[in-house]
């Protein structure tokens, strides 16, 4: 189940996106990342944040889909759907939402590009690679009838529907023309400031249960560390440009935090 000793590879990038996760979590509770409205001066070069999304996240749907195929004369309906999970949401993430996106001609630092190329080559082949090698339960047919496999993917697709809401809400805030940020309103929006986060949150350990792979849940973890620190910046900085913010709206677990 995990071998590290026969699967160096993969063990090499269990090993440096859960590294990834721990280095990130308490990181970012001290620095903010430097993207969209928190972008500032002193993080070197930039490119389009619409070229940089495409260019950071395309590794990881073309990474499991190689890996995937690599293993084609295996493939169970599990694996397949699983498959088609990951790709749902990163064929989307990698190709559709940047071209979508409002402000995509601003600056994103290539450091952080570069950081995300590192760790979506690593991602997506590592879980791709979990699914069709590393997992003899999800080679039967039988896994789909257990309920970590069915709430799992039920899980996940409301996370996923979440997301596209929320990211719905946010690119029609503005009518054409305009300018500058407004409060976002509906769905999840009525009780926090990151449903997206939320979601995506929500989504990936759907994913993890459904699959019952370490790679699955390291990514779950990944998800989690990156986007709560994220989601708590994104707060504070609602509250501090909106002095009409609503004050029961918490920053990403409704009616708690």
């Amino acid at each position: 189940m995990f071998p590290f000793d026969t699967h160096p590879f993969y063990a090499a990038a269990l090993a440096f996106v859960a590294a990834f996760g721990l280095f990130s979590f308490p990181s970012l509770f001290f620095v903010t990342a430097p993207y969209g409205r928190h972008a500032r001066p002193g993080w070197g070069p930039t490119i389009p944040a619409r070229w940089g999304w495409v260019i950071m996240e395309a590794p990881s749907p073309i990474g499991f889909a190689i890996v995937f195929v690599l293993f084609a004369e295996r493939w169970s309906a599990p694996q397949l759907l699983l498959a088609g999970m990951w790709l749902l949401h990163y064929v989307y993430r990698s190709f559709v939402f940047p071209f979508l996106m409002r402000g995509g001609d601003k600056g994103k630092p290539m450091l952080t590009v570069g950081l995300a190329v590192l760790f979506n080559c690593a991602n997506g082949p590592m879980n791709a690679f979990g699914i069709v090698a590393m997992a003899p339960h999800l080679e039967s047919n039988a896994w789909l009838a257990d309920p970590r496999f069915f709430v799992g993917v039920a899980v996940f697709l409301a996370g996923w529907a979440i997301n596209h809401h929320a990211d719905h809400v946010l690119r029609n805030l503005r009518k054409p023309g305009e300018t500058g940020y407004k409060i976002p309103h509906g769905g999840l929006y009525r009780f926090i400031s990151c449903p997206n986060y939320f979601g995506e949150i929500v989504e990936w350990f759907g994913f993890a249960l459904a699959a019952w792979t370490f790679p699955g849940l390291v990514f779950a973890f990944f998800t989690f560390a990156n986007l709560f620190p994220r989601a708590l910046d994104h707060h504070k900085w609602y509250r501090g440009k909106f002095d009409d913010y609503p004050k029961s709206r918490r920053a990403i677990v409704p009616f708690v935090l």
